[in-house]
């Protein structure tokens, strides 16, 4: 018999298989006699054994054996005895193909190693399982779970121990069954328990299960939370009732029971009080039957918490609503295109707008409704915002009536429910705001009077000219009314406004083609030629301008004769700017008016010259009026006993290089640099301050007179500035005195005689200067808001030879000592003009007969010494 064959246990029956013949044995083992470490075993061949018994168990043995066998490898479960006391052990196929396929080693007594086939990290944990198994009592049986070598497969290790009457093992039995694919199943199955739990938290979504013939209900641990359980069952609606809103409990009820008598499915929702804290939550319920697997019908369902949905549903339909609302009431019109750019809806505005029904607009582009000289572009646009916003420039678009319409498009791209994208376009009328945009740049760049181009216009126009390749070919005239003071002065500013706009008229349809009239202020007109050489010439434009300027005029049922003095320019190089051709031309004006009335002059190289100097002091005249760099000289008025009544301050410029400047010399620069007003402010703030702080002279205050050129009552600001001035100075308004020549107070308006009676109303004096060089009657002067009439020197310096003016001067006094006021003679230089002044009733004298204008300090300390003396020879 071939022993090295594979012994096969079977309980206490074995064969032995030599060949193709399986011989039953039974195993004997004994200590040996001498040596008790010795194991005798002996193997009984049962073939012979009386009634074929050995055979039937044989048999019978073998095909239990078998069908074991099968059963291990379909459960996958691996067997394994060990004999300790002999060293036997017995592995089963299946545990071998479980071994080989972990990977595991093969143990050296031939069983499974339970320690080295297994994971590294579930070592530890073998070993200790086999130490517990060791010690472990008779039948007990353990179990361990451990991984394999690789880690990708799970055993489920179960052994137990038998032990002999002595207590020692006697055989050690076990199995190994893979269970690799069940602890897979089993982590799929709780991860997807997990998500499920996870879902229905996140949904606050319960399930349920009730069973109609039992009454008995399953109720989710998340329905239990959202419900307000803490504890129990839901239980079904209808034992729940009274947790329902009252005004939802019979439609809630009526649902029930329809689910419970025929099964159908149903959907509810609803409002319940939660148990633990009565707040009204929203429940969306959905219930069904169906047939359990034994075939009873039970009822199942869920239900969700959706109060948030609902609020937030709510909120969507009613925002929804307000949106749907306000684009129907809002002034605004507002269209939807579909994505093809054609209208499919519109609020009542645009169709207002329009002025078609919506029908007709429906299908309708952007492009259809633009006016016929509006470029067709559709409703992008070059740049979108945030969320596809833009916004579209004016268009013109087209009404129903024909009449054009400017709107401005604020474009928003969206989608829709199913997807689509559409255009959501508001059409912002804005005819009236271009209209009053265009009203208000034709009064930014024309003249309120002729409505000819105004000074911003010049500029604009010659910048544009003057930047072309041939601005050498642009010339400009400027032109001045010859003594359109007078026609002002005389027949007053409306027929001074009627003549400017009379001239206007001619400029404008006697012109050559392509030039330009303009109206700067005043009398002063401008003509812009952008081609000299295509009229024929400065001379032949010039010509003509003239003629067209000198005409009679009707105005106010007279006939007045007119004619201009004209500056010509043209550029001197390519670099002339227009603001530099504006002053070469306004300074061959002047030159044309000093040779005469209705003159013409080209400005020079020379003239040029002389206007770029005088440019030059007119920023020097600037700069010293920012820096305080002029000052005030003084000249006395004094009574008929020599004391001084007041001053009159007078301007002077210390220039660094041209030494002490009087007015005529720097008055001018003022005017053509628009410095007036500023000198005016600059001598009125000076002259009151230093004042404020004179002496009085012979016991009496001694007060400032002031003359202001371009400061009049008819300025707005003219009040409060004077005010101003005088509150800031410290000094009492009786003692200012506020000097005006007579043409400017001829034909006061009423806002100018308002001014003048506010301020005499808080002390402040008026002085009509130079009067008598107007062209106003002498029974104006009862018109006149002004407390002191100054005689021209003109008429003073004749009053001791020439009767017509002592005629001028008498008459100027009696008038004004009859109405109330005082009379100061101007340019009183001899003893006799003095005396013959001083006969007719003058109450004060300014002249070099008692000094000439001095600087502050030397008037000071003329006014400490007291009366001045009065001539008394003739």
């Amino acid at each position: 018999m071939d022993l090295t064959e594979v012994v096969e246990f079977a309980g206490e029956f074995s064969f032995i298989r030599t060949g193709q013949r399986d011989i039953p044995v039974r195993l004997v083992s004994w200590p040996h006699v001498n040596d008790n470490k010795l194991q005798v075993s002996v193997l009984v061949d049962l073939t012979d054994t009386p009634g074929d018994t050995a055979r039937s168990v044989s048999h019978g043995v073998a095909t239990e054996h078998e069908t074991l066998l099968e059963a291990q490898e379909i459960s996958k479960v691996g067997a394994w005895a060990l004999y300790p006391k002999t060293g036997q052990a017995y592995n089963s196929p299946q545990l071998l193909a479980i071994a080989d396929g972990a990977g595991a080693p093969a143990d050296p007594r031939g069983s499974f190693d339970l320690i080295h086939g297994v994971h590294t990290d579930d070592q530890a944990k073998a070993l200790a399982f086999w130490e517990e198994l060791s010690a472990g009592p008779h039948g007990q049986v353990f179990d361990v779970e451990l991984r394999s070598l690789s880690g990708e497969c799970v055993f489920l290790c179960r052994a137990k121990v038998e032990r002999d009457e002595n207590g020692q093992i006697d055989r050690i039995i076990g199995t190994v069954q893979d269970v690799t694919d069940v602890r897979r199943l089993e982590r799929q199955l709780r991860e997807e328990r997990r998500r499920l739990h996870d879902a229905q938290r996140i949904a606050r979504l319960g399930t349920w299960e009730w069973d109609p013939r039992t009454g008995r209900t399953w109720s989710s641990e998340m329905l239990l939370e959202v419900a307000g359980r803490h504890e129990g069952r839901f239980g079904t609606l209808l034992e729940d009732i009274d947790h329902v809103h009252e005004d939802d409990r019979d439609r809630v009820r009526e649902a029930w029971k329809s689910l419970a008598a025929g099964g159908a499915p149903v959907e509810i929702e609803y409002r319940y009080l939660r148990r633990d804290d009565g707040a009204v939550r929203t429940f969306r319920s959905h219930g069904a039957a169906t047939v359990h697997a034994d075939g009873r019908t039970i009822l199942v369902g869920t239900t969700q918490d959706v109060t948030e949905q609902r609020t937030a549903v709510t909120k969507m339909e009613r925002s929804s609503q307000r949106f749907s609302d306000l684009v129907s009431v809002t002034p605004v019109g507002i269209g939807v295109f579909d994505k093809a750019e054609r209208l499919v809806d519109a609020n009542d505005a645009l169709c207002d707008l329009f002025g078609y029904r919506l029908d007709q607009l429906r299908g309708m582009s952007t492009r259809d409704m633009a006016h016929p000289d509006e470029p067709v572009t559709g409703l992008q646009g070059e740049e979108s915002g945030k969320h596809g916003r833009h916004r579209l420039p004016q268009r013109l678009f087209v009404r129903a009536d024909g009449d054009p319409v400017y709107c401005e498009l604020h474009v928003a791209t969206s989608v829709q429910d199913d997807g689509e994208t559409f255009w959501l376009v508001v059409f912002q009328d804005v005819t009236e705001r271009r209209r009053a945009a265009e009203a208000l740049r034709y009064q930014a760049t024309h003249d309120e009077l002729t409505g000819l181009p105004n000074r911003a216009a010049v500029k604009e126009l010659l910048g544009r000219l003057l930047g072309k390749a041939d601005s050498e070919r642009v010339a400009v005239l400027f032109c001045d009314i010859d003594k359109f003071k007078r026609v002002n002065d005389s027949l007053g500013h409306d027929a001074g406004d009627e003549l400017l706009v009379a001239l206007a008229r001619r400029l404008e349809g006697g012109l050559p083609g392509g030039c330009t009239a303009a109206r700067l202020s005043g009398d002063e007109f401008l003509i812009i030629c952008p081609d000299i050489e295509a009229v024929g010439g400065v001379d032949a434009l010039a010509t003509k301008v003239a003629s067209l300027l000198r005409t009679a005029v009707p105005v106010h049922g007279q006939l007045v004769r007119v004619s201009a003095s004209i500056g010509a320019a043209v550029p001197s190089s390519g670099t002339t700017a227009g603001e530099d051709l504006f002053r070469f031309a306004d300074a061959a004006m002047f030159e044309a008016k000093r040779r005469g009335a209705g003159r013409v002059s080209l400005a020079s190289p020379a003239l040029m010259a002389s206007a770029d100097r005088q440019l030059h002091l007119e920023g020097q005249l600037r700069e010293a009026l920012h820096n305080d760099g002029l000052a005030l000289h003084y000249q006395p008025v004094v009574a008929g006993d020599g004391s001084i009544a007041s001053a009159e301050a007078l301007a002077r410029w210390p220039h660094p290089d041209r030494g002490l400047l009087g007015p005529g010399a720097f008055l001018p620069v003022a005017e053509q640099g628009d410095l007036l007003r500023d000198l005016d402010r600059w001598a009125l703030r000076t002259a009151l301050r230093e004042a404020a702080q004179w002496p009085s002279n012979n016991g009496r205050p001694v007060s400032i007179a002031v003359n202001l050129a371009a400061l009049v009552p008819g300025d707005r600001e003219f009040v409060d500035t004077i005010t101003r001035t005088v509150d800031e100075c410290g000094i009492d308004p009786s003692r200012v005195i506020l000097e005006l020549v007579e043409t400017a107070l001829v034909d006061l308006p009423s806002r100018s005689r308002q001014a003048m009676g506010e301020l005499s109303g808080r002390g402040l004096r008026f002085a009509v200067d130079d009067f008598g060089t107007g062209y106003s009657s002498l029974a104006r002067l009862k018109d006149l808001p002004a407390q002191i009439i100054k005689v021209d020197r003109s008429f003073v310096s004749g009053v001791g030879g020439d009767a017509s003016d002592f005629a001028v001067a008498r008459a100027v006094v009696d008038m004004a000592r009859a109405m109330g006021r005082q009379c100061v003679a101007e340019g009183v230089e001899t003893a006799t003009q003095f005396h013959v002044l001083s006969g007719v009733g003058v109450d004060f004298y300014q002249g070099w007969l008692f000094s000439r204008a001095i600087p502050a300090r030397e008037f000071r300390t003329i006014l400490s010494l007291g009366p001045l003396d009065i001539p008394r020879g003739t």
